[in-house]
């Protein structure tokens, strides 16, 4: 099952990359931009559960897809683009393994545990 979910993701991920591809924007900002949607580990700082908001905020496929639409409604590549890097970074993060966050923790995913296994102290 989890090859399945990897070429879902990975097939998601190139269609991403070839709708950046239909804007006017050089092809290197493609890969330039792809770790931006990643800024919002940044919330970590704060907790794991002000963590785990603002990278499930920045890493949920409907918010990348919602900007696209309204960039393509609007007509505004700018908007399109933000979009497509939030959808695109997000189906490549699912390839990895990398899932929506719990609050308990960064390496508690929808997807499983991310890393080595926790150790129990108890």
């Amino acid at each position: 099952m989890k090859t399945l979910l990897r070429l879902e993701e990975g097939l998601l991920f190139a269609g991403g990359s070839y709708l950046f591809s239909l804007l006017p924007y050089a092809w290197w900002w493609f890969p330039a931009l792809i770790l931006l949607p990643d800024l919002g580990m940044l919330g970590y700082l704060a907790g794991p559960k002000a963590g785990s908001w603002t990278y499930n905020f920045f890493h949920h496929r409907g918010l990348g897809f919602t900007i696209g639409l309204l960039g393509l409604y609007m007509g505004n590549p700018l908007w399109q683009a933000a979009g497509i890097i939030l959808f695109s970074h997000t189906a490549m993060d699912r390839i990895f393994g990398y899932g929506l966050k719990y609050e308990k923790g960064f390496i508690f995913t929808h997807l499983g545990t991310i890393g080595p296994k926790p150790v129990s102290h108890a």
